[in-house]
């Protein structure tokens, strides 16, 4: 195997082409799950520029590019996939019918191990080493906005009819609604991400945003642009204020649902599933095949999807102690929120739970 490992600032621009090239043919060559954002070069560069140890490994046949690696490495080798916490597409970009040995491709990352929580479908030599697959909910688009609306009328019909009900609502009492799909300001932008701190803290959870190389990210991403990919804002105002937005990531195909919230003084409105149907709206106009709504059961996704893909969860991991003593390390605690988050029973009580410290800690 013929394997090249860069820093992200070292690919050559010939390199990022053929990168781009693989992911814009990926639905004509029957791998439509490779056209995700989060598995371009553009996601990748930005994360090397926030994060320490971020690499992108070559494979090449015949001296072509056949398969690009991004990862990140600790100094002791130990792999995660690349933006590993935020990202909701990994693995590995290649060729029609390309082959690989997991072990070999780690053995030339010099990784022991190499661990991932959003593994797209299609990746058999590292599906073997997952423990777990998780549903990913999509809304099609591909025949046009009216016939994913025809579908979501007959599949969810109170919820449909509550939620274009509330738009209306929402526009008599607050002003004119307007959506922007590609909104460039960038005030909009901090708005978006202090409504999602907000929410983080209010609802008991860990505050990404608290966390600056995330923060980082979003914004380089945000001002990130080209043929075929883009940091893309969303947002619905209402009397000109807005009062909900969306920041996510768009491919040629696929807009990756990424970081959504709203004003809180607007919750009966419901403005996040209405700016959700509207941004279904909008990506059905910009030629999108599908929103990706990522990883995870919740309520809103359940009414809106129209399918849903698959990820995988796990490690590949080569005979090293080093992968061993990682491993046992995170196994536990990788489990644990799984069965937390799959059964109801402990779900709930636990949800409550975090909420009332979220409400302590924010009356404190």
């Amino acid at each position: 195997m013929d394997v090249s490992v860069y820093r992200p600032g070292e690919l050559t621009a010939a390199d990022r082409a053929a990168w781009t090239a693989l992911q814009s043919r990926a639905v004509e060559d029957g791998s439509p799950q490779l056209a995700n954002p989060f598995l371009a070069p553009e996601f990748a560069l930005a994360v090397g520029r926030c994060r320490r140890g971020a690499r992108i490994a070559v494979v090449r046949e015949d001296g072509e590019p056949a398969a690009f690696f991004p990862f990140q490495r600790t100094p002791l080798g130990v792999g995660r996939a690349i933006g590993l916490g935020v990202s909701d597409a990994q693995g590995l970009v290649h060729r029609p019918g390309f082959q690989w040995d997991s072990r070999e491709l780690l053995h030339a990352c010099g990784l022991s191990l190499w661990e991932f929580d959003h593994l797209v479908e299609g990746q058999k030599p590292f599906e073997g080493a997952a423990s777990g697959a998780y549903a990913s909910p999509v809304i099609d688009v591909d025949q046009g906005f009216e016939r994913y609306l025809a579908a979501l009328r007959k599949q969810s019909p109170k919820f449909t009819r509550t939620t274009l009900a509330k738009e209306r609502r929402l526009g008599r009492d607050a002003g004119a609604v307007r959506y922007v799909h590609d909104e460039r300001d960038p005030a909009v932008l901090r708005a978006l991400i202090a409504w999602k701190s907000a929410q983080y803290r209010r609802t008991g959870r860990s505050d990404r945003f608290a966390r600056p190389w995330i923060s980082q990210l979003v914004e380089q991403l945000f001002h990130t642009r080209t043929e075929s990919f883009a940091g893309l804002l969303s947002v619905l105002y209402a009397g000109g204020r807005p009062v909900a937005a969306h920041f996510g990531l768009r491919s040629r195909t696929v807009l990756a649902c990424w970081f959504p919230a709203y004003d809180p003084a607007f919750a009966k409105y419901s403005p996040g599933l209405v700016l959700h149907v509207r941004m279904a709206q909008g990506a059905a106009a910009d030629g999108v095949a599908y929103l990706d709504l990522g990883r995870g059961g919740k309520a809103y996704k359940d009414s809106l999807k129209t399918r849903e893909l698959s990820v995988f969860e796990g490690w590949v991991t080569r005979r090293h102690p080093v992968a061993l003593g990682h491993r046992a390390r995170r196994a536990p605690v990788r489990a644990l929120r799984n069965t937390v988050l799959a059964r109801p029973e402990f779900f709930e009580p636990a949800d409550r739970l975090l909420k009332r410290m979220g409400r302590l800690r924010a009356g404190g």
